[in-house]
Parts: structure tokens; C-alpha cells; sequence
């Protein structure tokens, strides 16, 4: 399995082997063991969830959940591509306000750990997009909360494009309006 340290404290880029044969492949897309004799030891997942985007350009984000029900996530594609964005949200952090994207796609197996304190979202960059990803936290619509996916200068791939957004996500609170709950912690 292979572990990439990424720019921003906490977030990792995982790639879990392929094994193929004229077949196709198989993959422990989660292995706890293997992990944590790498020395990552990641939170117990509680809650799976599984999404579909019809269209390229479909924006879903940025998402987060405030504790006490924060959830840290593990995502990956399980069909298309996405570009999958993670923008550090923790007081006192001194990566705070900057934000990762990467490609994660069926093709190249990645998945991107986001843990608590980060805000969430991604772009289809294929029709049909599959997301599927493991939560920490069971969903809380108490704590659900949003800010606007335009509003953090993240350099989305595809220009020129007016992006699919549901209507929670267009109305999404500003980055700059935005007072977080998250509190960096040197221990992470």
C-alpha cells in the first residue's frame, strides 16, 4: 500500500495495489492491518456512503460536519474521475485556508484520507461518476454545514464550464464569513 504525506498536515493519499490478470483486478481498497503497520492509524469509520454524478462539472461542496460530530473521510472513485479537494479549516493551523486537489478516478485507484477539521468537496471530471466514501461520524444534520466551493480559490480543472451545484451548496456561506469550529491539534 503505498502513503503519501500531502502538503496539508493530516491528509494522505493512499493507493492500495492492484492485483490483474486477463480478468481484471483486486483490490483491499481498506485494510486496517496493512495501514497501521506503515504507521497510519486512522479513526473507526462508522457509516458509508456512495454517490453518482450524471454530469462532467457537477460540484458537490464544500462540505463539512462540526463536532461534536466531526467527520474525517476516506475517498475514493469508484467509477469515472473527480478532482477531490480538501481546504484546511483548523484555528491555529499553519496550512489554515489552504487547500489540496487531486485526481482520483477508477483508473489510478487513489483516495484521498480527509480527516476532521477540513472542508470537503469535488468536480466530476467524467459522466456517471462514482464517489463512495467512509465516514467517522454518523451523519448529523445538526451539524451539517457548508461554504461556497467558488470561495477558497481553489483552482477547479475545468474552465469554462457552468457547474452543476444543488441549491444547498449555491447558497453555502462565503469562505471569508465563515467562523470555524476546528482547532488545530498538534497531535494529529
Amino acid at each position: 500500500m503505498k502513503i503519501e504525506q500531502t502538503i496539508l498536515s493530516g491528509v494522505l493519499a493512499i493507493t492500495p495495489p492492484r492485483f490483474g490478470d486477463h480478468r481484471g483486478f483486486f483490490s483491499e481498497s481498506w485494510n486496517k492491518s496493512k495501514l497501521e503497520a506503515q504507521g497510519v492509524q486512522l479513526p473507526e469509520f462508522v457509516q458509508d456512503n456512495h454517490s453518482v454524478s450524471r454530469d462532467v462539472g457537477t460540484v458537490r461542496g464544500l462540505h463539512f460536519q462540526s463536532p461534536p460530530h466531526a467527520q474525517g473521510k476516506l475517498v475514493r472513485c469508484g467509477r469515472g474521475a473527480i478532482f477531490d479537494v480538501a481546504v484546511d479549516v483548523r484555528k491555529g493551523s499553519p496550512t489554515y485556508g489552504q487547500w489540496l486537489g487531486r485526481e482520483l478516478s477508477f483508473e489510478n485507484g487513489l483516495q484521498l484520507w480527509i480527516p476532521a477539521g477540513f472542508l470537503h468537496g469535488f468536480m466530476t471530471l467524467q459522466a456517471d461518476s462514482e464517489i463512495v466514501y467512509k465516514c467517522t461520524d454518523h451523519y448529523a444534520p445538526d451539524c451539517d454545514g457548508a461554504v461556497k466551493w467558488d470561495s477558497c480559490g481553489i483552482d477547479w480543472p475545468i474552465e469554462n464550464i457552468t457547474p452543476v451545484i444543488s441549491e444547498k451548496d449555491e447558497r453555502a456561506q462565503a469562505f471569508a464569513d465563515f467562523d470555524t469550529p476546528f482547532t488545530f491539534d498538534l497531535t494529529n
